[in-house]
């Protein structure tokens, strides 16, 4: 089974997506289809990042272009210090482009908070939310809350999305060079962590969570987090959806399918329309994030710290 689209041949739109999809292809290509318009919007000048998963596979991650990419498909080239090598990411920024993703079975769409074009400049502080092992969706929803009463108590205001896992993404737009914004949503997590530390942690090794949600301010630098309206490989093919701060509490991240999305979608995009413009990150904030370590820096030191120590032990 398949057809052609924009120029763009798809096929085998009748095999499931994935184990525990409950989806097949074809409904990966009409739902990303459907919400084009609302998701380019999110791609479009950023480093993008996609999570494919093929017949009998793993899902695995692609950053770089594969060479058989077709010629009009655009991309940037970044150095990665990482791997010490230059990456071509593509920029998906047209329906073809997301079509041709589609049909190479790309579901999770991944961008860079920083557009290629000024990569010390991201546009977005980004909390991601993480709840503990075996917790409802209510407990996110209330550090969330906690999140969005910190913002509030610094004059800033952010919108909300399910992360389309079991978590949310708490996004602020702001203006600033990437160190200070990186500061600014280490601050922020502190700060919604000292309202509730009963609740919500900023720890980022697991077994020092001790059940709490984890308030994960590592949505930084040249790191990636999945766009509004993204779907994720996870059971039932959930979409990473845009929810009003009201609303919150009567939603879960089940709620959202490639299957359901589009039509409670209907015209509207909900991501952009609610976005605030860019905000200043107040001077305190700022401040107060550069006092604290970095979160994977910390963690990394502790557990060497931890392996000294028990190596110690008689």
């Amino acid at each position: 089974m398949g057809e052609e689209r924009d120029g763009v041949a798809l096929t085998n739109l009748d095999q499931p997506l994935f184990d525990g999809a409950e989806a097949t292809k074809g409904d990966l290509v009409d739902y990303l289809d459907a919400v084009a318009d609302r998701i380019i919007p999110g791609l479009t000048g950023r480093p993008l990042s996609v999570v494919r998963v093929r017949p009998g596979q793993e899902p695995f991650t692609q950053k770089n272009l594969p060479k058989y990419t077709p010629p009009w498909v655009r991309s940037v080239s970044l150095w990665a210090e990482t791997s010490k090598r230059e990456i071509r990411y593509a920029l998906c920024e047209d329906r073809r482009t997301l079509l041709w993703f589609a049909n190479q079975r790309a579901v999770e769409y991944h961008v860079t908070l920083a557009p290629a074009d000024a990569f010390d400049r991201p546009t977005h502080l980004v909390l991601d939310l993480d709840p503990p092992e075996g917790s409802g969706f209510d407990v996110v929803v209330a550090a969330a809350k906690l999140v969005r009463r910190a913002l509030a108590e610094d004059g800033l205001t952010g919108v909300v999305k399910t992360s389309g896992s079991k978590g949310v993404h708490v996004f602020v737009p702001v203006s600033g060079a990437d160190h200070d914004v990186a500061a600014a949503t280490r601050a922020l997590a502190a700060r919604a962590e000292r309202l509730d530390p009963a609740l919500a942690t900023t720890a980022f090794i697991k077994d020092d969570r001790g059940g709490r949600v984890f308030l994960d301010s590592t949505r930084a630098y040249g790191a990636t987090v999945a766009a509004a309206y993204s779907p994720r490989i996870r059971p039932g093919a959930t979409v990473s959806f845009p929810v009003a701060w009201d609303d919150l509490d009567s939603v879960t991240p089940a709620d959202f399918t490639v299957k359901t999305a589009a039509a409670l979608l209907g015209d509207d995009d909900p991501w952009h329309s609610r976005m605030p413009a860019p905000q200043e990150m107040p001077d305190d904030l700022v401040a107060e994030g550069h006092t604290i370590p970095v979160a994977r820096v910390q963690a990394m030191h502790e557990g060497k710290r931890r392996a000294r120590a028990q190596r110690a032990q008689p």
